[in-house]
């Protein structure tokens, strides 16, 4: 469902030509966070991954050790939607879940 939203959201913003950038930076209430954004401007370090022939997805050398286990799915209840970021690799998450600790 995640692929489906971001097609959504390229096509709402005009962003067809962009990839998905993502990237761990500071913030939350534990440690980092996941950004997830819309970028056009490729780096030569950066790390590119087609994800089923369907969007280019983005993660620079410095975010690469953090994400390579990642999944994301989008899902939607009630109170909206929102992706979730699934990290195999990442053992201190807060309580919200939106933010997590690169220690152990």
């Amino acid at each position: 469902m995640a692929i489906e939203e971001v097609k959504r959201l390229k096509s709402s913003f005009e962003l067809e030509n962009s990839n998905v950038r993502i990237e761990i930076k500071k913030g939350g209430c534990v440690e980092y966070i996941y950004q997830l954004n819309f970028n056009s401007s490729l780096q030569p370090e950066d790390y590119q991954f087609k994800i089923n022939s369907a969007m280019t997805v983005i993660i620079d050398p410095q975010s690469y050790p953090y994400l390579k286990n990642l999944t994301i799915d989008y899902t939607e209840d009630l109170m909206g939607g929102a992706f979730q970021f699934k990290n195999p690799d990442i053992k201190n998450h807060c309580s919200c879940g939106l933010s997590f600790a690169l220690g152990t």
